[in-house]
């Protein structure tokens, strides 16, 4: 995987997702703007589509804002 972030920052994204309860979901705007990052939804969304590199989290929270 290319780098595009360091790692604090694509763990700081990942645990964030790891938060999200059971039965609900966040969106990958929601994401960024909870990390600092308000219009970095489309990074959230490259670092989720690599997190089976750094374990399993359930990526399957995040949705679009639609």
């Amino acid at each position: 995987m290319k780098k595009i972030l360091a790692e604090s920052q694509i763990y700081e994204i990942l645990s964030v997702v790891e938060e999200i309860p059971e039965g609900k979901v966040a969106s990958y705007g929601q994401i960024a703007a909870l990390i600092g990052r308000e219009k970095n939804a489309r990074l959230v969304g490259k670092v989720l589509s690599e997190a089976g590199d750094y374990g399993d989290y359930p990526c399957h929270r995040v949705v679009n804002h639609a």
